[in-house]
C-alpha cells in the first residue's frame, strides 16, 4: 500500500509522456489507476488496424485518428476527473522547447527510436528534469532512469544504429525495402493465403467514403464469375493502383517525401499473355507441391538476378496461379515459410513492385528470402510489466530517492532465478559530450572537405542535431531557424559550398570549432585536426570524429539492441541500452552477447573506476548464448515512423 508521502508525491506530479503506442497505451492507463492526476501525451501518429491487438485503449472506430487524442479520452471514461492533455505532434516540433519541459516533473519515454530517444534526453538534460527510458523487444524489455548529475544520461553509452521500422511506415510510407517485404510478407501473402477474415492495413481509407467501400469490399474474396486471372487483376489494380491513389489524396503526407505513382496492370503487361516456360506442363502435372516454382513456370533461372517490373509483376500473377490452381487447399490456412519458394517469390515479386512504386531499388529474389528472416511480433504483456516498472520508477524519482532506482531488465528466461534483473544505475560518464560537455576531435582534409559535408556527416547525423549554429570564434558559419531572414539563408547556403579552409572564418587545422543545437539547448566544441588522406574503405565518410563513439558493428563485437531500448539478441538476458521502435516496429537483428554488470553483482554508483576506459567495457561480462540464429525481422513496440515521432 502506498505510504502517505508517495501518495503525496504521485498527486502533485506533473508527468510528460512521449509515445502513445504499445508501451505509452498501457503506461497512461497504469498512471491514471496510481492515482496520477496532470498528465500530458505527444504522440503524432494515427491508429493502425494492427495496433489493435495489443495496444488496448484502441478500437477498429478509432482507426485512422491521433493515437494520443484516443488514448486521453478511453482513460478519461474511467477517470474523468483527472487532467489529460495530448498533443498530435512531433515531439522534436521547436514548441517543445527546454521551457515547455522545465514544467514537468518527470519525463517518460515510449519512443521508436534513436534519434527522438537522444532529443528527448538533451532536453530533459537542460531543463533539468529526470527521464525513464523504456523499451521492448517481444519478451525483453527495459526500464532506465537518467538523472542529471547523478546517474548517465541515455547517450553516455554508444548505441547500435537502428534496423528498425513502424508498422505506420511500412503500411504508408516505405523508405527501404525491407518495409516492402513485411508488407507483402505479413499483410498481403497473409490476406490472400491465410485467413481472409484477419483485419489488416490493406484496404486504404480515403475521405470518400463511398469510393472507398466500394473497392475495399470483399475485395480479397473471388467472385463467382471471375477466373484466376481476373481476381489476380482485380488484386494488382487494388493494392498497387487504387491503394496508392488513395493515400496519395492525402497530401499532408506528402509534402516532405517523394510521392509514390499507382501501378496498374494495363501499365506493365497490357493485354499480352504470361510466357511460359515450354516445361510447363509437365510442371504442372508434378505432385509434389514444394517443388512449385514461379520462376521455373516463366522459365527464370537465376535467382540473384534482378527482375523489372514486368518481370515481377508475371512471377506475381503465375505465383497467385499457382497457389490457386495447384494449392487450392491450402489457401485460407497458409502462412509464411522461408523455405517455401512459391512463397519466397511470391513475397519478392509483391515487394519488388511496391518498391517501384515508391522509387525503392529493386531487389533479386536471393537478396529478398535474406531479409525476410523471421518475424518476432510485439508482446502485450511485456508492454504491461514495463508500463509498471516505468511507474515504479517514476515514483522514487518524485521522492528524490535517487539511491533506489534501479535499471530493470525484463527476462525470456530465468537468470539467477529472476526474470526481473534490477541493476543499481551508473555514474555519469566524464567522456561523454552531451552531458560532460567534453571537446571533440574531428580529422579532416580541411582543404578538400565542403562545410556541406561537417554538417551532414558529422553534426546532423553523428552528433544528432535538429536546429544547428556551427561558429568559428565570433564568426558565425552555419545556421538554421524560421527566424533568419533572406539574405542570412542565401548567406549560409553558399557557406555550404565552400572548402572549410576557404570559409569566411576557415577552419583549419589546429581550429576550435563551436556546434550547438538551440532548441536541444546543447553546446559541442570541436577541435580540428588536418589530416591528409583517409581509407576510402574504412573511413568513406573522409573524416573521423573521435570522442563521440559509435556503436560497435554488430557482427564484429556481437552485441545489438533494438530501437525501442530492449535487447534484440536471441537470449533473454539483461541488455544495454537503446533502441528503438516499438508501436509495432519491426527490426532487424542480429544475435547478442547481452551483459550483466561485471561479477553479476549490482554496483554502487561510486564503484564505478575512473579511468579513461570506456565504461562499458568495464561494467559488463559476457554471457553465454544460448544459440546463434539467423537475422531476425522483430516487430517491436512503441514507436513511430522514420520522421522522428513520439507512439
Amino acid at each position: 500500500m502506498a505510504s502517505v508521502q508517495q501518495l503525496s508525491a504521485i498527486k502533485d506530479a506533473k508527468v510528460l509522456m512521449v509515445g502513445a503506442g504499445g508501451i505509452g497505451c498501457e503506461l497512461l492507463k497504469t498512471l491514471a489507476l496510481s492515482g496520477f492526476q496532470d498528465i500530458h501525451i505527444i504522440d503524432m501518429d494515427t491508429i493502425e488496424v494492427s495496433n489493435l491487438n495489443r495496444q488496448f485503449l484502441f478500437r477498429q472506430s478509432h482507426v485512422g485518428q491521433s493515437k494520443a487524442k484516443v488514448a486521453r479520452d478511453a482513460v478519461l471514461r474511467f477517470r474523468p476527473k483527472i487532467n489529460i492533455k495530448s498533443y498530435h505532434a512531433n515531439v522534436k516540433d521547436s514548441n517543445f522547447n527546454v521551457d515547455f519541459f522545465k514544467q514537468f516533473s518527470v519525463v517518460l519515454n515510449g519512443l521508436d527510436n534513436l534519434d527522438a530517444r537522444r532529443h528527448v534526453n538533451r532536453l530533459c538534460l537542460a531543463a533539468d528534469v529526470p527521464l525513464v527510458e523504456s523499451g521492448t523487444t517481444g519478451f525483453l524489455g527495459q526500464v532506465t532512469v537518467h538523472i542529471k548529475g547523478k546517474t548517465e544520461c541515455y547517450e553516455c553509452q554508444p548505441k547500435p544504429a537502428p534496423k528498425t521500422y513502424p508498422v505506420c511506415t511500412i503500411t504508408s510510407t516505405p523508405s527501404k525495402f525491407v518495409h516492402c517485404i513485411v508488407w507483402a510478407k505479413d499483410l498481403l501473402f497473409a490476406k490472400l493465403f491465410g485467413d481472409k477474415n484477419q483485419d489488416n492495413d490493406l484496404n486504404v481509407r480515403s475521405n470518400d467514403t463511398a469510393t472507398s467501400s466500394e473497392h475495399s469490399e470483399d475485395i480479397f474474396e473471388p467472385r463467382k464469375d471471375e477466373d484466376i486471372q481476373q481476381y489476380a487483376n482485380r488484386i494488382y489494380d487494388h493494392v498497387f493502383g487504387h491503394n496508392i491513389q488513395t493515400a496519395l489524396s492525402n497530401e499532408e503526407t506528402w509534402k516532405n517525401r517523394n510521392k509514390p505513382r499507382p501501378i496498374y496492370v494495363k501499365d506493365v503487361l497490357s493485354d499480352e499473355p504470361i510466357q511460359q516456360n515450354g516445361n510447363v506442363d509437365k510442371l504442372l502435372a508434378n505432385d509434389n507441391l514444394s517443388s512449385l516454382s514461379a520462376m521455373a513456370y516463366l522459365g527464370l533461372k537465376n535467382p540473384q538476378d534482378i527482375w523489372s517490373l514486368k518481370e515481377n509483376s508475371r512471377v506475381f500473377f503465375a505465383a497467385l496461379k499457382l497457389f490457386f490452381s495447384k494449392r487450392q487447399k491450402e489457401i485460407g490456412n497458409l502462412t509464411f515459410d522461408k523455405d517455401d519458394p512459391l512463397a519466397v517469390e511470391f513475397v519478392t515479386a509483391a515487394a519488388n513492385i511496391r518498391a517501384a512504386s515508391f522509387n525503392i531499388p529493386l531487389h533479386s529474389l536471393f537478396e529478398a528470402k535474406g531479409i525476410a528472416g523471421n518475424i518476432v511480433h510485439a508482446v502485450a504483456t511485456t508492454n504491461a510489466i514495463i508500463a509498471g516498472l516505468i511507474v515504479i520508477e517514476a515514483i522514487k524519482v518524485l521522492q528524490n530517492d535517487a539511491k533506489n532506482c534501479r535499471m530493470t531488465y525484463c527476462l525470456q528466461h530465468p537468470s539467477r532465478k529472476m526474470l526481473l534483473m534490477p541493476v543499481e544505475p551508473f555514474e555519469p560518464n566524464k567522456s561523454c559530450y552531451v552531458c560532460s560537455e567534453t571537446p571533440l576531435l574531428l580529422e579532416v582534409n580541411t582543404n578538400r572537405a565542403k562545410l556541406r559535408d561537417l554538417v551532414e556527416k558529422v553534426v546532423t547525423s553523428k552528433l544528432g542535431m535538429s536546429l544547428p549554429l556551427i561558429a568559428h570564434g565570433s564568426g558565425l558559419l552555419y545556421e538554421v531557424g524560421d527566424d533568419l531572414g533572406k539574405d542570412e539563408v542565401a548567406n549560409y547556403e553558399a557557406n555550404l559550398e565552400k572548402v572549410l579552409s576557404e570559409l569566411p572564418y576557415a577552419i583549419t587545422g589546429g581550429t576550435i570549432i563551436t556546434v550547438e543545437d538551440l532548441q536541444q539547448e546543447l553546446v559541442c566544441n570541436i577541435n580540428i585536426k588536418h589530416r591528409e588522406e583517409f581509407d576510402e574503405e574504412k573511413e568513406p565518410d573522409g573524416m573521423v570524429l573521435h570522442g563521440w563513439t559509435p556503436a560497435p558493428a554488430a557482427e564484429n563485437n556481437k552485441e545489438a539492441t533494438d530501437n525501442n531500448g530492449a535487447s534484440t539478441s536471441s537470449t533473454s538476458k539483461p541488455a544495454s541500452a537503446d533502441v528503438m521502435e516499438a508501436d509495432d516496429e519491426l527490426s532487424i537483428v542480429e544475435p547478442g552477447v547481452e551483459t550483466l554488470p561485471a561479477g553479476g553483482k549490482k554496483r554502487k554508483l561510486s564503484d564505478v573506476p575512473n579511468s579513461e576506459a570506456p565504461i562499458d567495457e568495464k561494467r559488463a561480462k559476457k554471457i553465454p548464448k544460448e544459440n546463434d540464429g539467423d537475422d531476425v525481422i522483430v516487430m517491436l513496440d512503441d514507436g513511430n515512423d522514420d520522421d522522428i515521432t513520439a507512439s
